[in-house]
């Protein structure tokens, strides 16, 4: 997976929306939508740091899909939950909405 795809996927397991990272990061919403479309603009290597910075993870992790510092896994993450995580980044920004809104359904499911 690319920038794009890693990207996508970081947003739906964060569970952040696009508007909350442009915030977050400093980089403008037009950008990041930039980057997610289909055309998968690649950012700039400052820009790239602070989207990683602002998700919670390397930027090497985000163009790589891996980090020297680990066994190319984020920590604490089992094989299942990067698979749904991996999954949802392939879907449409609806279908991500209804996986996210239904994780969190079945979580806070009694």
């Amino acid at each position: 997976m690319g920038f794009k795809e890693n990207l996508k996927s970081e947003l739906a397991y964060s569970g952040m929306l696009v508007k909350e990272l442009a915030a977050k990061s400093g980089i403008n919403k037009y950008s990041l939508d930039n980057y997610l479309n289909a055309r998968g603009q690649i950012p700039s290597v400052e820009a790239g740091v602070k989207i990683a910075q602002a998700l919670g993870v390397t930027a090497e992790y985000l163009v790589t899909g891996r980090d020297n510092k680990q066994t190319g896994e984020l920590p604490n993450i089992n094989h299942d939950a990067m698979m749904i995580t991996q999954l949802a980044g392939q879907l449409d920004d609806e279908k991500r909405k209804f996986v996210i809104d239904f994780i969190r359904w079945l979580k806070n499911r009694k």
